[in-house]
């Protein structure tokens, strides 16, 4: 049953004449409280941010002066008492409110500026069980949604970036309603986010990735032009997981990300980390979340290059990951295509001077790459309802390969296998990769019909050798990798038709025995790995 409403109408200016402050961040709250000292306001703080008041010389009460009671059990119960609550919820415009504040000796709080244990910052680091669990705050919360609640008469203020804001909005002693309104707003968007990340640290303890209730938060990176297209708005939201990426990069030159470069550097990093950096260089070439081109080399410079020749034409305004430091060579080579984002682990001064001549160029240092095989969260939005899975981090090395044809594959063409297989994985489906000596010569994505996919990298890889100025497409002699099994024998020979003389696909279609009997009649070799891996 709802809790009916008194209707007392708020008023708009309420002047601030005691303020609360208790912050675990104290980034500009001396500055803060002597300001509002200066204003006449009375100071009351807890624990440790009475301390940094006091040491400035600021008069300052201890929150047991509205408790009556001391801060016990090593802090953890200091302001969870009615002097303390009764203060923040008290309607100011009730008179059996009023009464009630005065008969128990109850002072009102007009600001409250509180912000919380840093338990997200804990959680990053993987500090021990018992240290994570003592960083969950429980007094803040319920200060911060009381005084949230409260707003027709306090203040709350939760981020230390609107102090500014709040001084400004005091020059008169008042804050307005509008103002209160806003700041309760981010309040308790603040108390979700961190709620949200004490239940996911929780379900990653108790190794329950499906929770009865899932929430995810996060924390606003910047506002964009717009979204997917202009007319959609768009926002970046940082949700802490402590994994090298975009959401975590530096952008040491060119201008803001949008929301497309934004999805598309993600599913670049996360393919390029396929390839462990001390394995080798390694590239790969992303246009609208699909890869243009992946490929090692002896070099990074080797690397970019072979990647460009899977689909140069494509490549153009593309993304480019790379697995180990961005060098002067490399940058040369990559500035002479039209590029809009490069994102790599690190990059040397001289490639930074190199790609400063190209003013436009996003520039992207992550520090590192993301393990593949850590698990993870992903999810989508659908009406009414979001859908949740753990990461992809299935490993084609991890897996044990079945032959399932009378030839087995050679040495090398199990190598150019799992290269495509592991290509394969960050293709939109349905997609097929067609590799050779740790280079893609043809991919095919994102089509309805698999054997079309086929066919489509097959026209690629001879667009690819024209350009190049081959005589023949490098399909010849390839190996074929397809994301999800071959559901009839069509794919397979299309393939065959395009020069592949190894398949690797999950296996488990109804006609899987039709399949391996057009394999076996080609003389080709295949394998099944048993894992399939949609991307959509």
């Amino acid at each position: 049953m709802a809790v009916a409403s008194k209707k007392i109408p708020a008023p708009d200016q309420v002047t601030v004449r005691t303020a609360l402050l208790s912050v675990s961040d104290k980034t500009g709250i001396v500055d803060l409280a002597r300001q509002l000292h200066e204003k006449g306001i009375r100071l009351v703080s807890t624990g440790g941010t009475h301390k940094a008041l006091s040491e400035a010389g600021l008069p300052v009460d201890d929150v047991s002066e509205l408790t009556g009671f001391p801060e016990v059990m090593d802090g953890r119960v200091k302001t969870l008492h009615p002097g303390v609550h009764g203060g923040l919820l008290a309607i100011r415009d009730d008179a059996e409110h009023v009464e009630a504040m005065t008969k128990h000796g109850i002072t009102g709080i007009d600001l409250a500026v509180i912000n919380l244990y840093p338990f997200e910052e804990v959680r990053a680091k993987g500090e021990d069980y018992p240290t994570t669990v003592e960083n969950i705050d429980i007094g803040g919360p319920a200060m911060i949604r009381a005084s949230a609640k409260n707003h027709a008469y306090v203040t709350i203020l939760t981020d230390p970036a609107d102090y500014g804001v709040l001084v400004e909005e005091l020059a008169s002693g008042t804050t307005s309603f509008a103002f209160r309104r806003t700041m309760a707003a981010k309040a308790y968007a603040r108390t979700a986010a961190y709620d949200t990340a004490i239940s996911s640290w929780f379900a990653e303890v108790l190794d329950t990735p499906m929770p009865r209730h899932r929430t995810i938060g996060g924390v606003l990176k910047e506002e964009m032009r717009y979204g997917e297209n202009p007319h959609q708005k768009a926002a970046f939201y940082v949700t802490g997981e402590n994994r090298p990426g975009v959401a975590t990069a530096t952008l040491l030159q060119g201008k803001q990300l949008s929301y497309n470069n934004i999805n598309d550097t993600d599913a670049a990093f996360e393919l390029v980390a396929e390839f462990p950096a001390d394995q080798g260089p390694a590239c790969a070439i992303i246009k609208h979340a699909n890869p243009c081109g992946v490929a090692t080399g002896s070099t990074l410079l080797e690397a970019y290059s072979r990647a460009l020749a899977c689909d140069s034409t494509s490549a153009f305004g593309g993304i480019i990951a790379l697995n180990q430091t961005l060098d002067a060579a490399t940058a040369e080579e990559i500035v002479k295509l039209f590029t809009e984002v490069i994102i790599a682990p690190e990059v040397s001064d001289e490639a930074k001077a190199i790609i400063a001549r190209k003013v436009n160029l996003r520039l992207l240092v992550t520090g590192a790459l993301p393990d593949p095989r850590v698990p993870g969260l992903t999810a989508k939005t659908v009406a009414g309802g979001l859908l949740v899975q753990t990461r992809d981090n299935g490993m084609v090395e991890d897996l044990e390969l079945k032959v399932v044809t009378k030839r087995a594959p050679s040495a090398q063409e199990l190598i150019d296998m799992k290269f495509a297989f592991r290509v394969a994985k960050h293709v939109k489906s349905n997609a097929v990769v067609y590799a050779k000596n740790g280079q893609t010569v043809g991919i095919g994505a994102g089509q309805m019909s698999r054997v079309d996919s086929v066919r489509i990298a097959a026209i690629k890889a001879e667009e690819a050798a024209k350009t190049l100025g081959l005589p023949k497409p490098l399909t010849i002699g390839s190996a074929v990798a397809s994301e999800a099994f071959l559901p009839f024998a069509d794919g397979l020979l299309s393939a065959v038709a395009a020069g592949a003389t190894a398949v690797i696909q999950p296996g488990g279609s109804m006609r899987d025995d039709e399949v391996i009997a057009a394999a076996d009649e080609a003389g080709i070799a295949m394998v099944f790995t048993g894992m399939r891996h949609f991307r959509h």
